[in-house]
């Protein structure tokens, strides 16, 4: 049984590793020639940092890609073995579809390990590098053309209040631009906006805002008073609950994000009644993935039972790619559809994996019991 694991495991493994290292040469060409549209137009974005910034996005390619990759790879090792009648030697020899099963079940939990560390460590590392690196020298990070808003409350002595903050761009070092902070009495009216075109957040949740402009109005004031007063100052420390993590959070892009702190940004949403679906998709999503190496490998063991009369090798990794991509391509789409229709989170992110894994069990009964 040894020689058998070591046999599956060296095939599988290395073609998985052929496929991933093809795709990633691919994505890092794709994504290095549409860098080179920023070379020149900045005077400090050169041919370098578009090399680096591509190098920073292989990670969340290697975590996009390691389910299609494992499928790809796992089918043809075991079509190869299949085509040298090598898989049929080992069914004489023993090797029943369980026990097929159980051996690449353990080699698929390993990969979703590695799925699990790439996306959960390396890829929100380099994500945040990335965003960095395009802040510093490509003129700041572009957050929409509404840019990042966030909420906080806070209760002090002249009761609670509640603030609206809008973040338009940010720049490298963790400054914020065009920040904008809108705050509301208990009865939701209108007190002041404070505008700054820089600020910083710090550890204890304090921001510092550079060239501030600040405009109170004074709704019980009576008639002959002004109800408007503006007042400029050169810097202003504003205490806040919004510490940087939840401020990065909203800034930077999800991919930054691992699970957890997907799940504290999450409750804070919910804390402060702001919409929180799409994160709470991406959250299920980013748990369950992993497992998908798990419905991948069960959707290429039936490849093992056809014979070289079926197609040749190449024609079943054809059939793999379009499996992969099929997968991909049904895994977005159902994200957009939870977000568009209000669909639960979890049965979202978990639905293209189950049908996948409906159909590889399906397969493989039907292959088993007919061929």
């Amino acid at each position: 049984m040894k020689t058998v694991r070591r046999l599956f495991y060296a095939d599988i493994v290395s073609s998985v590793g052929f496929v991933a290292l093809a795709f990633l040469s691919l994505f890092f060409f794709i994504d290095f020639v549409e860098e080179l549209a920023d070379v020149g137009k900045r005077s400090n974005y050169t041919a370098l940092h578009a090399a680096a910034y591509s190098l920073l996005e292989l990670p969340g390619h290697v975590y996009e890609l390691m389910p299609i990759a494992v499928l790809i790879g796992t089918i043809y090792a075991l079509a190869r073995l299949a085509q040298s009648s090598e898989y049929t030697i080992l069914r004489t020899g023993g090797l029943g579809p369980g026990r097929a099963l159980s051996l690449l079940t353990s080699l698929a939990l390993a990969f979703g390990a590695l799925t699990f560390v790439v996306g959960d460590y390396l890829t929100p590392l380099a994500e945040e590098a990335a965003s960095n690196l395009q802040a510093r020298f490509k003129g700041g990070l572009k957050l929409g053309r509404s840019g990042a808003w966030l909420k906080d409350r806070q209760i002090g002595p002249n009761g609670e209040r509640s603030f609206s903050i809008n973040v338009g761009s940010a720049g490298g070092g963790g400054v914020l631009r065009d920040i904008r902070i809108f705050e509301f009495d208990a009865s939701g009216r209108l007190l002041q906006r404070i505008s700054a075109t820089n600020g910083l957040v710090d550890k204890h949740a304090v921001w510092t805002l550079l060239n501030v402009t600040i405009t109170r109005w004074a709704p019980d004031a009576p008639s002959q008073a002004p109800a408007v007063a503006e007042q400029t100052l050169p810097q202003l420390v504003w205490p806040s609950t919004l510490s940087a993590s939840v401020v990065a959070a909203a800034v930077l892009p999800l991919g930054t994000m691992s699970t957890l702190e997907l799940l504290r940004y999450i409750d804070h949403l919910a804390d402060n009644e702001q919409a929180a679906q799409q994160y709470e998709i991406q959250f299920w999503k980013r748990a369950l993935y992993p497992f998908a190496c798990l419905v991948m490998v069960g959707l290429a063991l039936p490849f093992a039972y056809l014979h070289a009369r079926g197609g040749g090798v190449s024609l079943k990794v054809f059939g793999g790619i379009m499996l992969g991509i099929s997968f991909v391509l049904l895994n977005n789409l159902a994200g957009h559809l939870g977000m568009l229709r209000n669909w639960t989170p979890w049965m979202v992110a978990a639905t293209p994996s189950m049908i996948y894994l409906m159909l590889s069990l399906a397969a493989f009964t039907w292959l088993v019991r007919y061929r």
